[in-house]
């Protein structure tokens, strides 16, 4: 099987030429899977050329048709050879999937325009105004020093719905249950974002857990400390790798939003299709340990943390989210680490990633869209996202190809809450 991509216009026309069996299909959906990831929505596939179609080749016509008409795109076989045409009949999609005549599908487009555009050296974000008005409140929540030994106690512990009920966005350790002795050995990196909870828990299975609200409070999620964010979202930044060949370093991308927020600290929640994630997570509950040295101190941090030896989870689709600065910011200080080599900008940001799908292109809604990863995948991982600066064997940042950002310029840091 040859397949043949043209640009024409606004859609891709994809020419199949051979069999589409069971063997090719796989090829078929891989190469479709390429147009999408180049930012191809409008994709008429040829199957003038196709001596034969089996059910593997349509369900990936079929796949590949809900993906895109689900994110406003579109997908029409044309010109079907007869052979190709009689099966279709047949399989009752002949309506659905063959274009009714040779013209351009129509791109829908109901969305605002973006008002401006910020380049750097690798990333362009185009940028959206959003309906908020004013500044989000930074607050730390609980005390990140009880980490150190790994102190924390049933005194410690925080609720979603209690402490920070009109949060934007959290995250830091936690877990999801009950209460204290219910949790105590499984909390973990948790991210709280547009009423979804994500957590990786630490009792061994290394499976993320979540739970997605009805409404904005969520009782069940329980917190040992962390960062919250408070306030409206202001921008959406569409991003985009200027060149192929070099993805988007996560200190680049935070740097970008900080241009477009106009302040010095800024909230930022991300879905973007990842080139590869650099982070760490917990392997144990950091309750009650019995060594002063953990988790941080050598030999224990090898049985307390685990670290991406190398870029990994390639090809997903990541939501993460954070808080970025480019200057001291008082009590939130100790959460913050740099992002890359330089010691600006610094921040604290934890990431999902979930299997690779398409995104709607322009003006997207964060709960929208955050809601649709958790109802179609499982997310795979949730680490706290580092620069892993070793020499020779340092696995550098996390990198991006393409995604959007929504961003919470920040006005006020507040200090740690108390019960």
């Amino acid at each position: 099987m040859q397949i043949t991509k043209i640009q024409r216009g606004e859609s891709v026309e994809v020419r199949i030429a051979g069999r589409l069996d069971g063997y090719w299909a796989e090829h078929l959906g891989t190469g479709l899977a390429e147009v999408v990831r180049e930012g191809g929505h409008q994709i008429r596939v040829n199957l003038s050329e196709v001596s034969f179609l089996s059910s593997a080749g349509i369900r990936v016509l079929v796949q590949v048709f809900k993906q895109l008409r689900a994110i406003d795109g579109s997908l029409a076989v044309c010109h079907p050879s007869q052979h190709v045409s009689e099966v279709l009949k047949l399989a009752g999609l002949h309506g659905l999937l063959v274009s009714a005549d040779d013209a351009t599908p129509t791109v829908v487009s109901a969305a605002p325009s973006a008002v401006r555009r910020v380049e750097r050296e690798t990333v362009a974000l185009d940028v959206f105004p959003l309906a908020g008005d004013g500044q989000m409140t930074c607050r730390a929540i609980g005390d990140p020093s009880r980490l150190d030994g790994c102190r924390f106690a049933a005194d410690d512990l925080r609720t979603q719905a209690a402490d920070f009920p009109r949060a934007s966005m959290a995250l830091g350790l936690g877990a999801l249950g009950k209460d204290f002795d219910d949790c105590r050995q499984r909390f973990g990196e948790f991210l709280w974002i547009a009423g979804a909870a994500v957590y990786l828990p630490t009792d061994g299975t290394n499976v993320p857990d979540y739970l997605i609200s009805g409404g904005t409070g969520l009782p069940d999620l329980k917190v040992l400390y962390g960062l919250t964010c408070e306030g409206p979202w202001r921008y959406l930044a569409r991003f985009q790798a200027t060149r192929k060949d070099t993805p988007v370093t996560l200190s680049a991308l935070v740097d970008g939003c900080l241009e477009i927020a106009g302040t010095d600290m800024a909230a930022i929640a991300m879905v973007a299709e990842s080139s590869g994630l650099v982070g760490a997570a917990l392997k144990q509950s950091p309750v009650a340990a019995a060594s002063a040295a953990a988790p941080f101190g050598y030999p224990e941090v090898q049985q307390w943390l685990s670290f991406t030896p190398e870029r990994a989870y390639p090809k997903t689709v990541v939501l993460a989210a954070g808080v970025s600065a480019r200057t001291e910011t008082g009590a939130v200080r100790p959460l913050l680490r740099p992002f890359g080599a330089t010691a600006f900008p610094i921040g604290h940001m934890h990431a999902a990633a979930f299997s690779y799908r398409p995104m709607r292109k322009g003006h997207v809604d964060l709960a929208e869209t955050v809601r649709g990863l958790f109802e179609t995948e499982s997310p795979q991982t949730l680490l706290h996202l580092l620069h892993d600066d070793r020499e020779r064997v340092g696995a550098g940042q996390s990198e991006f190809i393409q995604g959007a950002c929504w961003i919470g310029p920040i006005g006020a840091v507040d200090g740690a809450l108390r019960p």
